[in-house]
């Protein structure tokens, strides 16, 4: 059987690589003595399947996983399990079945949602940015790509933008950023709106079906997800 896990990265933690991750959830795995399904080789590792990888420095409330196992398990005692064996910082806040056949995180998710802090800044003066940008017909940037240097337009991938003052004197950007054909950094959205971005958090992932969307696993998870969850 395969089980979807949704987990939160904040503070510190933030700062460990998308292989560092990994390794910290193959160890917990392994220490809650749960019967995981591995790949066969020279040097086998069990099966676990991330969804996008995470910046480096960036928080995260909705980062994924599938991960199989050669025996039955109780998904909705896994978090409880898991957590007493996860670094702190990393949070495992939900888990469900996965039924066969369903498609691939990497597959199936389409858009990302981030918060992200923009210090030192008026309100009025982000307000301005993030609407040129929404206005502009192009937001040009230079990417690296396999050595080569290449213009790239943001503006396709930038779904929606808006300013979010949910603190008093704190000013924070809201974006929806799709994640096809390439997915925007928070870095790459800073330089495209000329602002100097702060500290970076992905709220959502997003799986986008018949005109709607949902998450991949909410929060308050039904026993078996289809890819998704409502």
């Amino acid at each position: 059987m395969k089980v979807r896990f949704r987990f939160a990265k904040l503070g510190r933690v933030r700062w460990t690589s998308h292989r560092d991750v990994a390794r910290m959830w193959e160890r917990a795995l392994r220490r809650a003595a749960l019967p995981l399904s591995y790949r066969g080789g020279f040097s086998p590792h069990p099966q676990l399947s991330f969804g996008l990888a995470l910046p480096t420095g960036c928080e995260s409330l909705a980062e994924y996983l599938d991960v199989a196992f050669d025996a039955e398990v109780e998904a909705d005692e896994l978090p409880g399990l898991l957590e007493s064996h996860m670094p702190e910082g990393v949070s495992v806040t939900a888990a469900a079945r996965l039924e066969v056949g369903a498609a691939s995180l990497q597959e199936e998710v389409t858009s990302c949602t981030w918060i992200v802090d923009v210090p030192g800044v008026e309100m009025d003066e982000v307000a301005r940015s993030v609407e040129r940008a929404m206005a502009a017909e192009s937001l040009p940037l230079h990417r690296e790509r396999k050595g080569r240097r290449l213009l790239d337009d943001l503006r396709p991938s930038v779904l929606s933008l808006h300013t979010v003052a949910d603190e008093p004197g704190v000013c924070r950007i809201e974006a929806d950023l799709a994640t096809r054909p390439r997915g925007v950094r928070p870095s790459e959205l800073a330089e495209a709106l000329g602002l100097e971005l702060g500290p970076a958090r992905r709220t959502h992932q997003w799986i986008e079906r018949s005109g709607s969307r949902c998450e991949p696993l909410a929060v308050a998870a039904s026993p078996v997800v289809l890819g998704c969850a409502s």
